[in-house]
């Protein structure tokens, strides 16, 4: 774990398996503080610089990019991150739905949340 990085809404771990090695983070982008998350990831990319890296998130964003049926504000926001660093999305299509709320629209198949 590199505990410089991790906190209470991430964790960094650098995974390393003979020559191969790669950052690895988890990170929950609070629904009200999307710059602050953004700029958490940000902080990671030097450590993963000439290594590999897999960021997986609870973002509560939503864009098409990932299979959701639209995009909002915070979905444009980190789409935009994304593209400036030169990050890619890997999400597949799925008929199983990842979030539902009687409050809200369903999201489509493995929407980011």
């Amino acid at each position: 774990m590199i505990s410089q990085l991790s906190e209470e809404d991430i964790v960094v771990v650098e995974i390393i398996q003979g020559n191969l090695k790669f950052i690895a983070t988890s990170i929950y982008l609070d629904a009200n503080k999307i710059s602050t998350g953004l700029n958490k990831i940000e902080n990671i990319l030097p450590f993963a610089k000439g290594k590999g890296l897999l960021v997986t998130m609870d973002s509560n964003a939503r864009s098409k990019s990932w299979h959701d049926v639209l995009t909002n504000r915070r979905g444009r926001l980190l789409e935009e991150f994304l593209i400036s660093n030169r990050l890619r999305i890997v999400n597949e299509d799925s008929e199983l739905t990842t979030f539902e709320s009687n409050g809200h629209q369903q999201r489509r198949p493995n929407s980011s949340r």
